[in-house]
């Protein structure tokens, strides 16, 4: 497996983009840059890789709902060119409570909106006229807007006409598709021993459509990271319809009534001790060397986390030496 780490994005980016730079000496091979709804991915992204020089550099990720499918194949190219080929082009539909609440977007069509996207990237990187007569219309048909639009192709080379597109998905449709057309799969709170028992089904319907040409499908999972004998799993909000799936049902609905009440610290103290550290590798490196078997047996082909210890370049070299 290669080793991702995620970077913070409620922190001073100056200060995380230098974190980043130790992660990239501890061994650190993919770098992701969250958006929520604070600062932007894209600027920090050009910043990552103006200080970083080998480390690949990926948007974890980009909603689908904020830019247009010219604007996200435009922003990889751009970032695919000053990094020198290291872009990862990761998107994903967010929620509605983001789309609706900060984009002011109607949350609709999330699977076909993301198939177009793909499609159309690729095309615009290998520098095709683009056309679209879908969810998204491209131009604008006759009666739209000025009538003045146009088919245009990408003004500029990119470095790369086929730069990676990774989805994160959780839904049995969403994960079915992306194991379908997409390069990668970025899923939430993976539990390794649970994988095969939750999405086995959906990838194996999608990778019985992919295409040779893509080549394997890449999956990104981990978790929170945090080496040493006196460490201790943290607990963490988690989306609860997945909880259930994975066979914590009562203990969903009781950590859903805590926090909808408002009693957060209940509702935190009341998530399972084993699911935390199942989506988790905090621990003895004995455990956390487990842990690493565990997501290899699942298929995971990144392991993707996110160092909370009192050492997190320190872990991150740890780590890397087990993989």
């Amino acid at each position: 497996m290669r080793l991702s780490a995620v970077l913070s994005y409620a922190n001073d980016p100056r200060a995380t983009i230098d974190q980043a730079v130790e992660w990239e000496r501890a061994g650190v091979e993919i770098l992701w840059v969250a958006e929520a709804y604070g600062f932007d991915s894209p600027t920090l992204m050009g910043y990552l890789a103006a200080r970083t020089e080998t480390v690949l550099i990926g948007s974890a990720i980009l909603p689908i709902y904020s830019r247009t499918p010219a604007l996200l194949a435009q922003t990889a190219a751009g970032l695919d060119a000053v990094s020198g080929g290291r872009a990862i082009l990761g998107v994903g539909a967010s929620g509605p409570q983001v789309i609706e609440g900060w984009h002011g977007i109607a949350y609709d069509r999330p699977l076909g909106r993301t198939r177009e996207i793909i499609d159309i990237c690729r095309r615009a990187w290998r520098r095709e006229v683009i056309t679209n007569d879908g969810i998204y219309q491209i131009p604008l048909p006759e009666g739209a807007g000025t009538g003045l639009g146009k088919p245009l192709k990408m003004l500029t080379r990119p470095v790369r006409d086929q730069i990676p597109i990774y989805v994160a998905a959780l839904g049995d449709k969403n994960v079915r598709m992306t194991a379908e057309i997409a390069d990668g799969w970025l899923p939430f709170m993976f539990v390794p021993e649970k994988a095969h028992e939750v999405w086995g089904a959906d990838l194996a319907a999608g990778r019985a459509k992919r295409s040779p040409e893509l080549g394997p499908l890449e999956i990104v999972a981990g978790g929170a990271l945090a080496i040493g004998d006196d460490v201790e799993p943290r607990g963490r909000n988690f989306y609860n319809d997945l909880a259930r799936r994975y066979g914590y049902v009562a203990e969903a609905e009781l950590v859903q009534d805590l926090y909808l009440a408002g009693r957060k610290e209940e509702a935190a103290a009341a998530i399972p001790a084993e699911f935390v550290e199942r989506t988790s590798l905090i621990g003895s490196a004995g455990y956390v060397r487990d842990r690493v078997a565990a997501f290899a047996e699942a298929g995971v082909t990144v392991l993707n986390v996110q160092p909370i210890g009192p050492n997190p370049a320190g872990d991150l070299a740890q780590l890397r030496a087990m993989l």
